[in-house]
């Protein structure tokens, strides 16, 4: 359904009409919603310590994870000690859960525990963001300053610093909301926040667009890793000429396939829904084949032997936006 419906929001189809009631509908709670926020007759709390929410407008894949990642590493240099929140998407877990670099990406989801391993930061997952980030602090004291990744539209947690991650390839679909089309708000909602991340070669959608501050990430990666750890890493040019199948499991597939076309690579692609608990049965037809996947899908696959699977990881970086560095933006922010 969450596919079909993808395909929906990408061209003009006579089932955005059907749907677009219910897009009214939502834009109307979520405005109320907001409205509810703003005159206190629902809670806000804040806590202890800055708080950063790493969000997006749309559904899909638009990089909040890798630039989380970026942001705690670069946050770690400043002398910072940051924690991370997250709801844990494909996990099974609901109430607040310290995540580590070995815990099971099934109960707690294959985003958390990838950030776990790359930035080595206190992470936590449950559906209450208020609650995690109190039980990050209470466990962690030492954290003075937390990262929400996702929480954009989480108005029960008050935030100093707002930043934006968009899909700049394909930023907003039909520029509708929920079903009709991809958007969680409205592209408006862009001119509020303090920082507009774009990842991906910018489009003609973007053209008129009001954005606040922008700035463009950059994923650099070009050597795979095994999930055999007794094997050496290797170069892309090592798979050229081999029966390759690329696999992936995340939010905009397509964005993975077009990296390895970029290192020159021909494969077989196979793209899965976003979050995809792999299991033996899908690897039993790829017996004999190099496969190559994502970081992400490399967290939920380290259990499986026997495969000559490899896995790409990517680093991210942040141009500067008028002659203003990012991570200086981010710091004068929680300064002030």
């Amino acid at each position: 359904m969450k596919d079909w419906l993808q395909k929906q929001w990408q061209a003009r189809s006579p089932w955005q009409w059907v749907l677009l009631p219910l897009s009214c509908i939502f834009m109307g709670l979520v405005a109320l919603r907001k409205a509810m926020y703003r005159l206190g007759l629902l809670k806000s709390s804040r806590l202890s310590v800055p708080l950063i929410v790493v969000g997006n407008i749309s559904l899909g894949g638009t990089g909040k994870t890798p630039l989380v990642i970026y942001l705690a590493q670069q946050l770690q240099a400043a002398g910072l000690s940051p924690g991370i929140i997250s709801r844990g998407y494909g996990g099974k877990q609901q109430a607040a859960s310290p995540v580590f670099a070995d815990s099971d990406p099934n109960l707690l989801g294959d985003e958390p525990v990838l950030i776990a391993q790359r930035t080595a930061c206190p992470v936590f997952v449950g559906k209450n963001k208020v609650q995690l980030g109190q039980a990050l602090l209470q466990a962690n004291p030492q954290c003075n300053v937390i990262i929400s990744d996702d929480g954009l539209q989480h108005y029960a947690l008050q935030r100093d610093v707002e930043i934006a991650t968009v899909d700049a390839t394909h930023p907003f679909g039909n520029f509708r909301l929920l079903p009709a089309g991809p958007l969680r708000e409205r592209v408006a909602r862009l001119k509020q926040v303090d920082a507009v991340v774009l990842s991906g070669r910018q489009s003609a959608e973007l053209t008129g667009v009001g954005l606040s501050r922008r700035f463009t990430m950059t994923l650099h990666g070009d050597l795979f890793y095994p999930l055999d750890s007794s094997k050496a890493p290797r170069s892309a040019k090592d798979f050229q000429g081999k029966n390759t199948v690329a696999i992936a499991g995340i939010g905009k597939p397509q964005r993975y396939f077009d990296q390895l076309t970029g290192l020159g690579l021909q494969f077989e692609p196979r793209a899965y829904p976003d979050h995809h608990a792999f299991s033996a049965a899908d690897f039993a037809e790829l017996a004999g084949k190099t496969i190559l996947m994502t970081e992400k899908d490399a967290v939920k696959c380290a259990a499986f032997s026997g495969l000559d699977a490899w896995y790409l990881p990517v680093t991210a970086s942040v141009s500067s936006s008028a002659d203003l560095d990012f991570i200086s933006f981010i710091l004068q922010k929680l300064r002030s």
